[in-house]
């Protein structure tokens, strides 16, 4: 055997183990933050109100923007790239800065006019101007989180979420128990910013560079303004809902919807979060090379399928107890919308995990077009629905909306990845079969146990036995994967 073939083989051996350990590390990172996430949005649903949690839904609506136009597509760009220099970063950290300052500027004045569409509501604008903080803040610490990805990374990344959601999670429960309302909310998210930012700027051990570099600029230009059109577009659509909701039905409103978006987004979120920073880098390391890039693309779509469709459809089974044993019954009329937001998360993280195989072969001008195509399907779905008068028929065409898209986007990945729309399907259908006979399994159990607690032990018991027995049985190779990689871990422990 070649010298060349050995080292090969030694530097294939290191990127499965970079790899390996970035998974594990994410999904620590996710898991964790849910945790955390959950136990605090528990105590602080149950303690504040409906309109509380609305006044803070419509800030975001606006926060989403301003955090977006911070980025501007080059933190993904530089992700991307191959070999980001020194240069690049600077540029990209001053560049983030400095439109972080104009946004908040123009925000800070502007907040009169957010409280007035909202039905005028007053204690919009001093929540406002301090909630928006938040985006300078996180705007900071873009760049060093961008370099530890980019190493692959993730654990130091990891843990400033758990140090910064323990303590910002403290603060706000004690706040929210106190009587401080919504300010509970606004400083939980002050707080957990800057912690984060602290954390990693004090173990990124990178400084930015004095000077704006333009030949940087033109570099990371194309991808980035590519992911930037893309994301406007989506962060749009994402947030009209919102917007649509908190401006004419009323605040109560905006808060159930608030609240079903978060927690369905807890699990659609971390999923996409997980595959795009244990992935993305990897597949961009492969890019030249055809074979080996159709073929890790078969790999994570597997993956991918094997823990999305139980997660979420799962989770679809067991709203209801879930809801309950959390809140009692102070949030069931935004069960429904929990539900309906679940099924849409199959098809965003789908269509999130065909976006990278996208951009990682640099072709971000795509993504332009998916968001056109999604946004256009989306207006119609308002359109369609909002003469209804019902949050619940908008989100119905929210989900349809996300699942024409998907079709879409699955027809554009085949043909940039030259991986056929056939094998992306045959790769999901085991998994999603066999969810399906879960939960008709989980379903029926509700029918005949009445107590919360025993149905979603029963439920996640069962669900779990039947999904595992089966890939067992059929030999399902990512779960022996799995398997020997977390028994493999533990014998080094």
């Amino acid at each position: 055997m070649s010298d060349t073939n050995i080292d090969n083989r030694q530097s294939e051996s290191s990127i499965k183990q970079k790899t390996a350990r970035t998974i594990k590390w994410n999904t620590i990172d996710r898991f964790s933050s849910q945790v955390l996430y959950a136990v605090t949005g528990v105590v602080l649903a149950n303690v504040l109100s409906k309109e509380d949690f609305g006044l803070v839904g419509a800030i975001l609506v606006f926060q989403a923007f301003a955090t977006l136009f911070v980025d501007s597509g080059f933190g993904a760009a530089l992700l991307q790239k191959k070999s980001p220099t020194d240069k690049d970063y600077s540029t990209v950290f001053w560049f983030n800065l400095i439109v972080s300052i104009v946004v908040y500027a123009l925000l800070w004045v502007s907040a009169p006019f957010i409280a007035d569409i909202f039905q005028g509501d007053q204690r919009l604008i001093p929540l406002s101007r301090v909630m928006f903080l938040c985006f300078v803040i996180n705007g900071l610490a873009i760049v060093q989180t961008n370099r530890l990805m980019k190493a692959m990374n993730v654990k130091m990344i990891a843990l400033s979420n758990l140090v910064g959601l323990t303590i910002s999670g403290a603060v706000g429960i004690w706040m929210a128990l106190t009587g401080w309302g919504p300010w509970a909310l606004v400083w939980q998210s002050i707080i957990l910013a800057s912690v984060k930012t602290i954390w990693l700027w004090s173990i990124g051990r990178w400084v930015p560079r004095y000077g704006f570099h333009m030949d940087s600029m033109r570099q990371i230009y194309r991808v980035g303004l590519g992911v930037f059109s893309s994301s406007f577009l989506n962060t749009v659509f994402l947030n009209i809902y919102s917007f649509i909701i908190g401006a004419y039905y009323n605040l109560a409103a905006l808060g159930n919807y608030t609240q079903a978006d978060k927690w369905s987004k807890m699990g659609s979120a971390s999923i996409s979060q997980i595959l795009t920073a244990s992935f993305v880098p990897l597949l961009s390391q492969y890019q030249d090379d055809g074979e080996k890039y159709r073929a890790l693309i078969g790999k994570i779509n597997r993956f991918t399928s094997f823990i999305l469709f139980p997660f979420m459809c799962w989770l679809i089974v067991m709203a209801e107890p879930v809801f309950h044993l959390m809140f009692g019954t102070k949030w069931d009329t935004a069960i429904p919308l929990f539900q309906i937001l679940l099924l849409r998360g199959i098809f965003t993280v789908l269509t999130s995990l065909y976006n990278n195989y996208i951009l990682s072969l640099g072709h971000a001008r795509s993504l332009v077009v998916v968001e056109f195509v999604k946004d256009a399907l989306t207006l119609i779905a308002i359109v369609s629905t909002i003469a209804m008068q019902s949050v619940e028929a908008l989100v119905w065409g929210q989900m349809i909306a996300g699942a024409a898209t998907y079709l879409f986007i699955l027809w554009l990945a085949s043909r940039n990845t030259g991986y056929s729309k056939r094998r992306f399907l045959i790769d999901m259908a085991p998994y999603a079969l066999l969810t399906i006979l879960t939960m008709i399994a989980m379903w029926s159990l509700s029918l005949v146990i009445t107590n919360d607690i025993l149905l979603l032990l029963s439920q996640l018991t069962v669900g779990a036995i039947v999904y595992y027995a089966v890939l067992r049985v059929t030999g399902s190779t990512i779960l022996m994967e799995a398997q020997s990689y977390i028994t493999s871990h533990f014998r080094k422990k």
